[in-house]
């Protein structure tokens, strides 16, 4: 074997990396036991223990602190955590609107509702359709009449074209999405959420956002949906608002009673934890004398001892308020007391009208504060009498990111008309003193962005703010400015909420399944290979060491579907092992000595191990590519492990072969019992065709006979919209009773009460008011159900909900017919390149189109019929291209024995009976691989069916059936039909 060095030099550095990635789920782990240990029960206290630990160093040697360890530990999904998944969309028909000036024009308003509708039932770009419609109800009208304006001059010309303006809009309508984004960003980020994820869904007007151990719902859609409102203040310097400051602080010190250390409406938990936390690091009297230490400012100076005063040393050594708009940093954990203090009565009447404390939108810079996330403290001055700002976000025209001079990035901001007049009076009055000169700051939520220093008077409404700011930092401002030019409502539009509890459960039956179907494998491979059995093992477990490492690594969500591809990838992983070693089994029925046998079993094998996982990865990214959320974390699982199992099944255990065989091992490949297993098979597979095709027939006929009779498939609510409840009763209940109290409450809609897994848990699914764009409309639903329910008497908890808006439904569906189409496609490209035979390719098509539709077929044949829900949605969509990476795996290493032994032959192609010998022989020689590892394929999946839990027992059930029609198509299907498609060659 060629390139060991290099092999074990791979493996041992992506040993090094996979460590180093799941070292800190240690470490975590034991600050949070500690944690744990030290709060007794109390959450507050846990949770001001673990803040208190954000900044210290927890990480021996490398010294990283807990909040770094936190951000590189393994995420958790929402299944498996509890929290929400929300999907937000922009409104691009009222942005259209608002741009246009809200015209009366009935024309355009009509073009805006049918690009609305048409949005809904799936198409793409809503400014395309709009401008279409738009043609279509005036076309003699000018578009640019609507919104060529004063202020816009500049980007859209009074006599623009229609493609012009259709430029312009989708333009606008980018930007929207990106400052809507960036917005929405700093909000959650103020929310207090760990490790949220947020990204935007290319090519559409939404937003993802994931929110890991949420549970506030009315909360965060008041977070999200709220308008923003962008605002210009004068700021008070550092200078004056000192006074003010150690006033509050004087007062402080005399009301609060010496028991109360510094509580101020939370509690003593942060003092404590510092103690505690000043324990980890040093000896007990250390700790004693800091916790004293700590008590005692506490007591002197209740504001000082957290709020820091920025000052500087003077060129005389003296300490001097440092001049700005900054009055005070204060870390993370502590704002919430600081906010506390200002809020209780003997404080806020000692604070002038015209102060406002605000905080800065993010954290200073780390490498300044080292390591610790200190907030910047504000006082807007607020100088009408309603506290109305100095200047709202209307008066913006635009805001670009751009460079100075220096090549530094800057941010330059255009007023309106109207705003330049009132932006030149204001920033005259702050640069009237050269001594003195003023900030003025940029707020957004009662946030501060920024609070540049205005050096001169700017008559023009032309700004440039600078500053020590990043190209990031420039972009996201630039688009915080543009945020009150023109109102994009965000409404939520998708929604998924997962309760603790049942993150709890999911943890564990995902667990247990994994942890069978490992023990599965390793007793089958032991069993059945005997020595090379364990040679497979020890890959095995490496494999799996690789994957979660490079999961960690890679920052990815392991999600319940994504444990569902772990252990799925390690049935799959065994077929590597098993092409190799019943080829080797081959070349020692021949004769050959075992070193010899070895090494021509991992040569004539090498081609099908790479045909059948190429084909695989290929669907596993068509799934990530065309999927969302649970999809895509089975995808990315499936794709890693695909890879990670080709280095150790193919390379490191042909290391250990090499290294066994210096040692002189002896080396066997089965036992007794299964050392002639699949001897001597001559099953006649072409010559009973017809059959299959007759079997096949009947089931996809009865498919559609039930198809009709149950009025079409059962759809979930990923394909046509709806909402979905998990609830758990204290006691089991009928479904048809529960939905009878539900239809009163949910009327004029489809309501579906099934069972989830037990029958005290029910899955409730409604399409009621799932078209109303109301951000009311969630309430409403909520209110019913509890109406409903509360009539049944028993008392229940919901568990989880998710809600799918119409637009998002049909954007699923056409994306599933999209996968499902483009995996045929690239399979038929991949076989016709790789085989050089066009009927080759056209039988594996075949076979594709087959198995969907016999899947499809079960699935309306039980649907009903079986104690499970068998829904189509996005999972059966993944399940269905998996069963299609089964088919096309065995498929191709068939293919690629009838091309070894036609090169054998010395012939491109036989014919006749000489063919139907051929595909025979083909089929039996793979016999064993084939049967083996759909056996392996279907333990694996059978243990998690049983103990995976009832969320993915519906994905996991066509898996099952599809692992059997893969095997089925494999041998009776695609193969055979070669012979019927080319039967006009001589």
């Amino acid at each position: 074997m060629q390139g060991k060095g290099f092999i074990k030099f791979m493996a041992i550095l992506l040993g090094i990396v996979c460590v180093y990635s799941l070292s800190f789920n240690f470490v975590t782990s034991k600050v949070e036991k500690d944690a744990k240990a030290y709060a007794k029960g109390d959450l507050d206290k846990e949770k001001a223990y673990l803040d208190s630990m954000a900044t210290v160093p927890v990480y021996p040697v490398f010294g990283f602190n807990y909040q770094f360890c936190k951000e590189k530990e393994i995420n958790l999904g929402l299944d498996l955590k509890g929290g929400m998944n929300v999907t937000m969309e922009i409104s691009l028909s009222e942005l259209v609107k608002s741009l246009a000036g809200n015209p009366d024009d009935a024309n355009f308003n009509k073009a805006l509702t049918i690009a609305q509708e048409k949005l809904n039932a799936g198409g793409k770009d809503f400014i395309a359709l709009f401008v279409d419609e738009f043609e279509k109800l005036s076309p003699n009208v000018k578009l640019a009449d609507f919104f060529s304006n004063q202020d816009n001059a500049k980007l859209l010309k009074a006599n623009a074209s229609n493609s012009e303006v259709k430029s312009y809009l989708s333009k606008e309508a980018t930007s929207a999405i990106d400052r809507s984004f960036v917005i929405i960003r700093s909000r959650i980020d103020g929310f207090g959420v760990v490790s949220p994820n947020m990204q935007k869904q290319e090519g559409t007007n939404r937003i993802l956002i994931e929110m890991p151990g949420v549970q506030d719902k009315e909360r965060v859609h008041k977070l999200l949906q709220g308008s923003a409102e962008l605002q210009f203040w004068q700021v008070y310097n550092n200078e004056e608002v000192y006074p003010v400051l150690e006033n509050i602080n004087k007062t402080l010190a005399s009301t609060l009673k010496t028991t109360e250390v510094a509580t101020a409406g939370t509690d003593t938990a942060a003092a404590k934890s510092e103690s505690k936390l000043a324990g980890l690091a040093k000896n007990k009297d250390t700790k004693d004398s800091a916790a004293v230490k700590n008590k005692d400012a506490a007591k002197s100076n209740p504001l000082f001892s957290v709020l820091n005063i920025p000052t500087y040393q003077g060129e005389n050594g003296q300490t001097s308020l440092r001049p700005g708009p900054v009055v005070g940093w204060v870390a993370q954990k502590d704002t919430a007391k600081v906010n506390a203090y200002f809020k209780r009565p003997e404080v806020a009447s000692i604070i002038p009208q015209s102060f406002k404390f605000m905080w800065s939108v993010k954290p200073m810079d780390v490498s300044t504060t080292g390591g610790a996330k200190i907030f910047e403290l504000y006082a807007i001055k607020a100088t009408s009498m309603d506290g109305k700002p100095d200047l709202g976000g209307d008066a913006i025209s635009d805001a670009r990111h751009d460079y100075d001079q220096k090549g530094r990035p800057e941010v330059t901001m255009y007023m309106t008309g109207d705003g330049a007049t009132k932006w030149k009076k204001i920033t005259a009055e702050a640069a009237a003193d050269p001594n003195n000169k003023k900030s003025i700051a940029i707020v957004l939520d009662n946030t501060v962005y920024s609070a540049p220093t205005v050096q001169n008077e700017i008559p023009n409404g032309i700004s440039s703010i600078t500053g020590n700011f990043t190209v990031n930092d420039t972009q996201d401002l630039a688009n915080i400015l543009k945020a009150g030019k023109l109102p994009a409502p965000a409404r939520i539009v998708g929604e998924f909420v997962v309760g603790p509890s049942l993150g709890e459960v999911a943890i564990h039956d995902g667990l247990i399944s994994f942890v069978l179907a490992f023990v599965v494998i390793l007793v089958f491979m032991a069993l059945y290979y005997n020595k090379a059995g364990w040679v497979a093992n020890l890959a095995l477990v490496i494999n799996l060491f690789f994957i979660m490492g490079i999961l960690v690594s890679l920052g990815a969500v392991l999600t319940l579907p994504g444990i569902a591809g772990i252990v799925l990838v390690i049935g799959l992983s065994v077929d590597a092992n098993i092409l190799i070693f019943e080829r080797v089994r081959e070349e020692l029925n021949l004769g050959k000595p075992t070193p010899v046998a070895i090494k021509e079993g991992f040569k004539h094998a090498m081609s099908s191990i790479i045909d059948s996982n190429v084909t695989v990865f290929v669907l596993g990214a068509i799934l990530y590519i065309f999927g969302t959320g649970p999809v895509q974390g089975f995808a990315t699982t499936l794709c890693i492990g695909i890879l990670s199992s080709l280095f150790c099944a193919v390379l490191i255990s042909r290391l250990v072969f090499d290294w066994l065989l210096e040692k002189k091992a002896n080396i066997t490949f089965g036992n007794k019992y299964t050392i002639h297993a699949f001897k001597n098979i001559a099953f006649n597979f072409v010559g009973h065709r017809k059959l299959y095709y007759t079997i096949s027939t009947v089931i996809i006929v009865l498919g559609f006979i039930f198809y009709f009779k149950n009025g079409g498939l059962n759809l979930g609510i990923d394909f046509k919209g709806g909402r979905t409840y998990i609830v758990h009763f204290d006691k089991g209940m009928e479904t048809e009773d529960v939905k009878a109290k539900l239809a009163s409450v949910f009327p004029e809609s489809e309501t579906v009460v099934k069972t989830a897994g037990a029958n005290n848990e029910l899955k409730i699914t409604t399409t009621y008011h799932i078209t109303d764009q109301d951000n009311g409309a969630d309430k409403l639903v909520e209110k019913a159900l509890h109406d409903g329910l509360s009539k049944t008497g028993v008392p229940y908890k919901i568990e989880s909900n998710e809600k799918v808006g119409p637009i998002i439904a049909s954007d699923i569906v056409y994306g599933a017919y999209g996968a499902i189409l483009f995996s045929c496609l690239v399979m038929f490209i991949y076989i016709v390149v790789r085989f050089k035979k066009l009927n080759y390719g056209l039988g594996a098509v075949i076979a594709l189109f087959h198995d969907v539709l016999l899947v499809l077929s079960f699935y309306t044949i039980l649907d009903g019929v079986l104690p499970f829900s068998l829904e189509i949605g996005q999972d059966f969509i993944a399940a269905i291209l998996t069963v299609m990476g089964y088919t096309m795996t065995e498929t191709v290493v068939v293919f690629d024995r009838i091309r070894e032994k036609l090169a054998e032959t010395g012939k491109e192609d036989l014919h006749g009976e000489e063919r139907n010998q051929l595909i025979n022989f083909a089929l039996n020689s793979t016999l064993s691989r084939t049967i083996l590892t759909s056996l392996t394929v279907f333990f694996v999946l059978l243990v998690i069916f049983i103990f995976g839990g009832a969320s993915i027992r519906g994905f996991i059930f066509a898996l099952l059936i599809g692992r059997i029609i893969g095997t089925y198509s494999s041998l009776c299907i695609s193969t055979p039909i070669v012979i019927d498609l080319g039967k006009n060659k001589k």
